[in-house]
C-alpha cells in the first residue's frame, strides 16, 4: 500500500503539462513537506508500479539532470521521453532548464 505522501506526489506529477519539468525539491515544497525532495525521489521510483500511468520523466533535480534516470531502464529511455516532447538534453542535462521550469506553487495555487 502506498503512503498518502507518495499518491499526492503522483497527483502533482501529473499535472506536470508535456513539454515542461520540475524538480522533487518543488514538489516537496509544494506538498508542505519542504525537506522530503528525497521522498519525492523515492516516489519516483517506484512510479512505474502505479496503475495509472505517472510521468516520471517530467522531474528532474534542482539543476536540471535527470538523476533518476536509471530508473527507466536500459538506455537513455528519460532523456528519449523528454525529447519526444521538445525538451533538449545534453549530457544528462536539460538545456534551457529555467525555462521551462514548472513550479507548482506558481502554476497550482490559486
Amino acid at each position: 500500500m502506498e503512503s498518502r505522501f507518495f499518491q499526492d506526489v503522483y497527483e502533482v506529477v501529473r499535472l506536470i503539462p508535456k513539454g515542461r519539468v520540475t524538480s522533487y525539491g518543488a514538489i516537496a515544497a509544494y506538498l508542505g513537506a519542504k525537506k522530503s525532495s528525497r521522498m519525492v525521489g523515492y516516489a519516483m521510483n517506484n512510479s512505474h508500479q502505479q496503475p495509472d500511468y505517472v510521468p516520471a520523466h517530467r522531474v528532474v533535480n534542482r539543476a536540471g539532470m535527470l538523476t533518476g534516470k536509471h530508473f527507466f531502464g536500459p538506455g537513455n529511455e528519460m532523456q528519449t521521453l523528454l525529447e519526444k516532447e521538445g525538451i533538449l538534453v545534453k549530457d544528462d542535462k536539460i538545456i534551457n532548464f529555467k525555462e521551462i521550469f514548472w513550479d507548482p506553487h506558481k502554476e497550482l495555487t490559486v
